[in-house]
């Protein structure tokens, strides 16, 4: 496994820093649509960059970006043929490539864990093993349930101490409440929205609980579509990578562009978003550990089984 991790680790460098000049010859504008993992945020601030500033258009592509009706829509769209490119967490990769979808990852988006365990109440709650005897709330998703035990694990904690109570996505209004004393969320989204309201939250994130750092988000085609139309996958990748290069140039020009492509979107709580991202280096180098890291935690913790779903992860990368 060590040689396949190092491929990997390389291929997803390489996919980030972006080789060569554009990736794409020039020639008739080519139609592709990407679907989002979820509503528009800040994390896809250098897709709508890239959009607004023209860099689809420069290489070619007449991009359409489409939000998801559902969350885990992606491989599905992708495997239809219904969409050439979308977003797509490692967790719903892993569980859909276990499944027999041919996906292939063309570059890294968000290059960190996103999950996280965050409490209500960062006096009460100093390391997750003070969780203990407490009720966390949890969305039903069987990763999610995996990042609450290896989380209090990480502490020495029982996962069976807690009461877990299903919240769906609810976090927010539940540990404001105070009706919980943590929920598993997104530190980049709701962990944001819980300081902006001044609930004294203490977070504890997956990758420095026990998962280590791997890839969240990552741009992915169906293999059928990499064979039929390289140019066009790999103009897509060049001009996303171009909008997330942005992003650390000029976030508040992103911020700008993701805004004004996403009519609704509250200013100040994305700019507290993007702000969460960019200190966090979550659209930063990829670690060359990271996808060993996502396949011994999903194993441990029943996402995936890691000897089954290796061959598969080896043709995605």
């Amino acid at each position: 496994m060590r040689s396949a991790a190092a491929l990997l680790a390389a291929v997803l460098v390489a996919a980030l820093l972006g080789c060569g000049e554009d990736g794409a010859e020039p020639g008739a504008s080519s139609e592709a649509t990407l679907v989002l993992d979820f509503q528009p945020n800040a994390v896809h601030s250098g897709i709508y960059s890239a959009f607004r500033n023209g860099e689809y258009a420069d290489l070619g592509v007449e991009l359409e970006i489409r939000e998801p009706s559902d969350a885990t829509d992606a491989p599905r769209l992708l495997e239809a043929g219904r969409v050439e490119l979308a977003i797509v967490t490692m967790n719903d990769l892993g569980v859909a490539l276990e499944r027999g979808l041919d996906l292939r990852v063309v570059a890294p988006v968000v290059n960190r864990p996103l999950g996280a365990v965050i409490a209500a109440d960062r006096e009460a709650v100093r390391t997750p093993h003070d969780l203990e005897g407490g009720t966390v709330g949890v969305t039903g998703l069987p990763s999610d349930d995996a990042v609450l035990d290896v989380v209090l694990e990480s502490a020495g904690a029982d996962p069976e101490a807690v009461e877990r109570i299903p919240i769906g996505f609810d976090s927010v209004a539940a540990l404001s409440a105070g009706r919980l004393d943590a929920a598993t969320a997104f530190w980049n989204a709701e962990g944001v929205a819980l300081r902006r309201l001044s609930v004294p939250t203490r977070e504890f994130r997956v990758d420095e609980h026990g998962a280590g750092r791997y890839p969240e988000l990552l741009l992915v085609t169906s293999g059928e579509t990499l064979r039929d139309e390289p140019r066009l996958v790999e103009a897509v990748a060049e001009a996303t990578r171009r909008g997330y290069r942005g992003v650390a140039r000029d976030s508040d020009g992103a911020l700008e562009d993701l805004v004004a492509g996403v009519p609704g979107l509250d200013e100040d709580e994305q700019r507290a978003q993007l702000d969460a991202l960019l200190d966090a280096g979550a659209f930063g180098r990829p670690d060359p550990r990271g996808v060993t890291s996502w396949l011994r935690f999903a194993d441990d913790h029943g996402i995936v089984d890691a000897e089954r779903v290796r061959p598969a992860f080896r043709r995605a990368f």
